[in-house]
C-alpha cells in the first residue's frame, strides 16, 4: 500500500510541475519585456533631454544633427554645458533645472560629472564674466537588452522612415531592439 501511494504522489507532483513550467517560463518573458520597456525608455528620454538642452543652446551641436546625439556613447560620455553659442550665460544666468519653462530637462534627470574650469564655485561664473561650463552625462551606461543580451541596438535618425532598419548615421532619434523575437502580445519587439 506504502509504495502504490508514493507513486500516486510522484504522479501528481509531475503533473504539478509539467502544468507549472509553462506558467515560470511566460513569467521570465514577461520581466524580460518588462525590462526591455524600461530601458527603451530610459533611452529615448535621454535622448529627448539631450535635444532639449541642444534646443535651448546649452550644447555646441553639429549644423546636421538637428540637435540630436550622434550616438548613444555620447549620452555616456557627456557633453559641456554651460554657456550657449552666443556667448551669453546658459538660461538667462539661471541654474540650469530653475528655467520657467515646462521642458523635462533638469539637473535631477541627469548625472554630472567634473566641470571643466572649476575655480572654486558653482554656476555662478569665473573672473572673466563667462559661465563655467559642467561635463553631463545623460546616460549611465548603455543598457543591455534584454531579448539579445548584448549592449547593441538599432537606431534611427530624424530622416529615416520609421520602419527602417538602417541608421543614417548623422543623429539618433529613436533606438529600438535588435531582437527579430515576438512578444507575447504578438507585436514584434523591434517594432517596441
Amino acid at each position: 500500500m506504502t509504495l502504490l501511494e508514493l507513486m500516486l504522489a510522484t504522479l501528481i507532483l509531475l503533473i504539478l510541475t509539467s502544468a507549472a513550467m509553462p506558467l515560470a517560463r511566460w513569467t521570465v518573458q514577461r520581466q524580460r519585456e518588462a525590462e526591455l520597456h524600461r530601458d527603451l525608455q530610459q533611452m529615448r528620454d535621454a535622448i529627448d533631454r539631450y535635444k532639449d538642452a541642444a534646443d535651448r543652446g546649452l550644447i555646441r551641436v553639429e549644423q546636421d544633427t538637428e540637435g540630436y546625439p550622434p550616438d548613444l556613447e555620447t549620452l555616456v560620455k557627456g557633453v559641456q554645458v554651460g554657456a550657449n553659442q552666443m556667448g551669453a550665460p546658459a538660461n538667462n544666468g539661471a541654474p540650469i533645472g530653475s528655467s520657467s519653462s515646462s521642458s523635462s530637462f533638469s539637473s535631477n534627470n541627469f548625472s554630472s560629472g567634473s566641470s571643466s574650469n572649476s575655480s572654486g564655485g558653482g554656476n555662478s561664473g569665473n573672473a572673466n564674466g563667462q559661465q563655467q561650463q559642467q561635463l553631463v552625462r545623460f546616460l549611465r551606461q548603455i543598457p543591455v537588452d534584454p531579448m539579445t543580451g548584448k549592449a547593441e541596438w538599432g537606431l534611427r535618425s530624424v530622416s529615416d522612415a520609421p520602419d527602417t532598419s538602417s541608421w543614417g548615421g548623422k543623429n539618433v532619434f529613436d533606438v529600438y531592439s535588435l531582437s527579430t523575437g515576438t512578444a507575447l502580445n504578438g507585436t514584434k519587439y523591434a517594432d517596441w
